[in-house]
């Protein structure tokens, strides 16, 4: 009985493992053609409708978007295309 209550939990911890590997990430991207008040709105909602997405602020002059996402349920290189379908070319910030 021992061991099968020990085995049970060891597979629970096993399977949840992968979770504790996952998390938030905050990046701060340059975003190109973004030339009057609308444009930072269109960024946001192009990047927030990204699933995975919690977080979006764009700043018209920085010329930045910084996004906040789960690293499980997405990626930079999809939230880059989200914009740059948007007409915003964007890539990470130096």
């Amino acid at each position: 009985m021992k061991q099968r209550i020990l085995l049970g939990a060891l597979i629970a911890l096993l399977s949840g493992a992968g979770a504790s590997f996952a998390g938030e990430r905050t990046v701060t991207l340059a975003v190109e053609n973004m030339y009057c008040a609308a444009c930072p709105l269109i960024v946001k909602e192009s990047i927030a409708a990204v699933p995975g997405v919690s977080k979006v602020e764009v700043s018209y002059k920085a010329k930045t978007a910084v996004v906040t996402f789960d690293d499980v349920r997405t990626n930079l290189d999809s939230i880059a295309a989200a914009s740059a379908k948007a007409g915003y070319p964007a890539r990470p910030a130096n």
